[in-house]
This record gives structure tokens, sequence and C-alpha cells, in this order.
């Protein structure tokens, strides 16, 4: 029987079907992800990058269906939920586990690619062409003896988190080289700056129920020129950015936790549950009761 999964480094390392390489307060690195078979919804709290080394596997994302074959990567920005997973019986895969403090530490200026292809592009599945995937193979190895042959080593930490880094970094090169320049944030570009910074605080300050101006203020510009900002940097208005995080969140907790509804508004800070029904009625025309009863997992 299928279940859901909430991943977490907690979960990770308690769960006895999982083969871990690595792991410290970063970073996981899974060798073997077998217990996707017995799941049909995971709810993954950390960045993620799966690679298929055999079979498929197939998911819904936000509402968007990915499918990932061999030789194909999948990458997950954190507190995204993954439904309807159905996985090839000869499915094979690895997977790298990171926080988004590790990610912005290994990227540095370049978060910006990382948050482009995520949130903009919305660029979940990567193909890997054959040279790739040999000097993948590299890295991999030199990360697997840095575990296993420096256990005792005082700096296999740093050993292990500059590879990462290093091949990482590879990674988002390829991804932007692929890519139109112009549909990349510019640090020199004030707008786009502004925007990276407001991906920031949207996606790792825990998700809350805030206005334009709430975030305006925080970037010390004003919500017209915010709006101006978002707009011109994604299509998407600041309203729209704002909207989409909630109601993922919201869906969230009401399919997949026990939460009470007025738990939830303290998580996401609603003023009080009859604005909070209101809210769920208008975006997902049902209540929060009956949003709850769609999940079929529960």
């Amino acid at each position: 029987m299928k279940h859901k999964e909430e991943i977490t480094f907690q979960t990770l390392a308690e769960n006895d079907e999982i083969q871990i390489g690595y792991s410290d307060n970063d970073i996981v690195i899974i060798d073997s992800i077998q217990m996707f078979t017995k799941i049909s919804e995971a709810h993954v709290a950390m960045n993620a990058v799966i690679i298929c080394l055999d079979g498929k596997v197939q998911g819904i994302i936000n509402g968007h269906t990915i499918e990932l074959h061999k030789n194909q990567i999948a990458i997950i920005p954190e507190n995204m939920t993954i439904t309807d997973v159905m996985i090839s019986p000869n499915f094979e895969s690895k997977g790298l586990f990171l926080t988004t403090r590790i990610l912005q530490s290994f990227l540095r200026d370049q978060m910006s690619v990382w948050n482009s292809v995520m949130y903009i592009h919305r660029l979940n599945v990567i193909t890997l062409e054959d040279d790739a995937i040999q000097f993948y193979n590299y890295f991999y190895h030199m990360i697997t003896v840095a575990i296993n042959k420096f256990q005792n080593n005082p700096f296999q930490s740093e050993v292990v988190h500059s590879l990462l880094r290093a091949a990482i970094l590879a990674f988002c090169g390829s991804i932007k080289r692929n890519l139109p320049t112009a549909d990349f944030i510019s640090e020199t570009n004030m707008a786009n700056m502004h925007f990276q910074r407001f991906l920031e605080l949207l996606n790792n300050k825990g998700v809350r129920h805030r206005t334009v101006n709430a975030y305006a203020n925080e970037l010390c510009i004003s919500p017209k020129y915010f709006s101006y900002v978002c707009k011109k940097c994604s299509g998407k208005t600041a309203n729209e950015w704002i909207r989409e995080r909630i109601l993922e969140e919201i869906r969230y907790y009401l399919q997949q936790t026990d939460l009470s509804n007025k738990e939830i508004c303290n998580h996401i800070d609603f003023p009080n549950t009859s604005f909070f029904g209101k809210y769920v009625k208008e975006h997902f025309g049902m209540t929060p009761k009956e949003l709850r009863k769609t999940n079929s997992c529960k």
C-alpha cells in the first residue's frame, strides 16, 4: 500500500531502506532511493537533485507532470510536494539533498542561476549528454573515495563539500549555457537584484501570508516599483508569486497533516480561521474540510 512521506534529514536518517553514503547538518547523499517505490506522495523539505540510473519515475509537482528517465536529473527546490508518484520496477537512482543555506554557500553569486531555473523557468528535469555523464561519474567516484577513505580525516567534510560545490557549479553552468542569457537575473541590474532578493525571502524564510507592501518594505522599495520588478523579471505579478506559494503551503497542511485550521493559520500568519476559510473557498472552490477530503491517502 502506497503512502505519503515527509522527506527531511530526520526521515532519511531513520529509514532503514535508504543507503546513506554521507550526511551532515546540511547534506545527505543517498546511494539508493528504493523507498520511493512505496509512496505516492512526498513533501520534500530540502533541495533535491535526483539522478536516474535506470528505469523511470513519474510524478506531479505543483500541478505539472514530470517524467525522469535514465541519464536525466530531476531538480526539486525545497518545500515542494510531489504527488501521483509512479515508478518502473527497474528504477534505480541516487540522490543529493541540501539545505538552502549550504546551496547558497556553494553557489554564492551564481545562486541567481538556480533561482531562475527553479522559480521562473521551472525546469525540473535535465537530460545529460554522454560527456556530462562521464564527467559526473568521475565526480561521484572521487566523492565516494573521500567518504570511504577519509573517515578519520579531520577535513573530510570540507573535502566532500568542495567536490560537491565544484559539481554543482559545473551543473549550473551547463544549465545557464543552454538557456537564453537574457532570461537570467543579472547582478548588475537593480531591478533583477531586487527580484532575486524577493525570491530568497519568499522561499527561504518560511511561507507566510504577507502582503505586497510587506515584501516591498523589507526590500526597501515602493510597492509600485516592487510590482514592476516582478512583472519585468518573471512575467508574473508579486501577488501571483505570493499567492502560489501560499496555496502550495495550504494544500500541504490540509492534505498531508492533521493540523487544525487554527494551527495552520498560526503557521501561515492568517488573522483568523474565518478569513482562512474564505481564502481557501475563493481559491480552491471548496472549504478547508472539503479540501482535506480530496486527499485519497488520508
